[in-house]
């Protein structure tokens, strides 16, 4: 706990001195690279139903200190290594797919002359216009306090997440372990309970992108489309089979809606396994992202680069300061 006061004490030590025009000399000295992390966008209440959204305010901010203190790059010229000497490199990437990207992100981008690549899956071509996630998070925060879910009782624990009455585990982690079809079934099961898409007010919280808005996505010059699955498998959890057979159909389904080669792969949640990797090269996969490197090898391998996602509860410049030393701990 006192360690986290101590963080908090220092963000806002640091956030005094900018507004006093103070800028410290990490973020001026600053050499290196790293590709951030975002996800969704939206007006406000970004901590609504997870905390992996910023407010488009927010983002603004970030776009705003990434022009004027840092070199920002396409994902080819990051992965080429084409680097400024006299400024830390930045990349930015989205992953998921949100409608907010095409709604949001990408007038921005066009506005401040950024590039940003863009890690969407495919659960558009299967009728989906919601991550199973998503849904799983919404219901979690408007379903009831007690559960019985596939002859299970849950509970609703800390952050809204549904715990089994049994052993403890979490009804996300249970169907992380599960390829699509559980996953489908809970949303088709749940949706009765959950009508949340007549309320038509929350649309920016988890409406993926169209057909259409992912090819307008890709028509822009400062845009860069990568794959993210098909459903949003956790591929190190599901048979090696049936990621490959994933990794296949997400790449076939990019490259004929976008008419371009998709060479980058961001794997979901961050995670992966060996033969995930292999199958990932065998599809042609060229540019493998991950959040931690999970083997020693990952660090040589020439296909692979890790990347770091941002914080929503911290200013732009503290932001800017964790990137740059790639920890919030500081």
């Amino acid at each position: 706990m006192f360690q986290g006061i101590r963080q908090k004490i220092r963000y806002a030590m640091r956030d005094a001195a900018s507004n006093a025009g103070w800028q410290p000399s990490l973020l001026k000295q600053a050499r290196g690279a790293r590709i951030v992390v975002y996800h969704g966008i939206c007006q406000n209440d970004h901590t609504r139903f997870n905390n992996i959204f910023l407010t488009l305010k927010t983002f603004e901010s970030h776009l705003a200190f990434y022009r004027k203190h840092f070199n920002v790059l396409s994902l080819d010229d990051y992965f080429e290594g084409r680097f400024s000497d006299d400024r830390f490199n930045i990349c930015i990437s989205f992953d998921d797919g949100y409608a907010n990207n095409h709604k949001y992100v990408l007038p921005l981008l066009e506005r401040y002359e950024i590039p940003a690549a863009f890690f969407i899956t495919g659960v558009s071509q299967e009728g989906h216009d919601i991550l199973w996630n998503d849904f799983l998070g919404i219901f979690s925060k408007y379903g009831p306090s007690i559960l019985l879910y596939d002859r299970q009782f849950y509970r609703k624990g800390r952050f809204n997440r549904y715990l089994s009455v049994v052993d403890g585990r979490a009804l996300v982690e249970r169907l992380r372990d599960g390829g699509f079809g559980v996953k489908d079934e809970m949303i088709k099961t749940l949706s009765s309970l959950l009508p949340f898409r007549d309320e038509g007010t929350e649309e920016d919280y988890w409406r993926q992108m169209t057909r259409q808005q992912i090819a307008d996505l890709s028509a822009s010059r400062w845009v860069t489309i990568g794959a993210h699955g098909y459903y949003h498998n956790d591929l190190a959890r599901i048979s090696p089979g049936e990621a490959k057979l994933e990794l296949k159909r997400s790449k076939q389904y990019l490259e004929e809606l976008t008419g371009k080669e998709i060479r980058s792969l961001a794997f979901p949640y961050g995670t992966y396994k060996r033969d995930t990797v292999a199958a990932a090269k065998e599809m042609n996969f060229s540019r493998l992202f991950a959040l931690d490197f999970h083997f020693p090898e990952d660090h040589s391998d020439p296909s692979m680069r890790e990347r770091f996602i941002v914080n929503p509860f911290i200013s732009a410049g503290n932001q800017m300061l964790a990137t740059i030393k790639k920890t919030y701990a500081f």
